[in-house]
């Protein structure tokens, strides 16, 4: 296994607490704090409603511009499983989405087809090439969603 996704089994439990205080500051500086960070395409918040408990949640994640598009990828480090946020977005797919450090704006998700992640994931892979590892660690089909502006 890659030396990179051994790390970041490890440290999964660390990072999914680490990402509830990068939302809260990314929220407190609109941005201005967390929306770039070295190495990584720039990250959004997404504030969604849980499928199950109906609880407002926030995630935030990193993303691409396709167009007028957001895509955010539901790669959950490689996992046999979706990431919660996604199964979410399924359900209820009208969220509220900061991604340029502008304020919240209503957005709807919807999943890329097939053929238009084929165009977009060699872009996905520039962008963070840990996606590429992601996906051949495992046999889920890792979904690509754009988010687009509510009308």
């Amino acid at each position: 296994m890659d030396l990179q996704l051994r790390i970041a089994d490890r440290t999964w439990p660390v990072l999914s607490k680490l990402m509830g205080g990068h939302a809260h500051v990314y929220r407190l500086t609109r941005g201005r704090i967390g929306h770039h960070i070295p190495g990584v395409p720039p990250m959004c918040l997404i504030d969604h409603v849980g499928a199950k408990s109906g609880t407002k949640r926030t995630s935030p994640l990193l993303y691409i511009e396709d167009g007028d598009n957001v895509v955010i990828v539901a790669s959950k480090g490689g996992e046999d499983t979706h990431p919660a946020w996604y199964l979410n977005l399924l359900s209820k797919p009208e969220v509220q989405v900061d991604w340029r450090g502008e304020g919240f704006k209503p957005m709807v998700a919807s999943i890329a087809t097939a053929a238009e992640k084929a165009d977009l994931w060699p872009k996905i892979v520039a962008a963070y090439k840990g996606y590429g590892g992601y996906q051949k660690r495992t046999e889920r089909d890792i979904p690509l969603v754009f988010l687009n502006a509510k009308k």
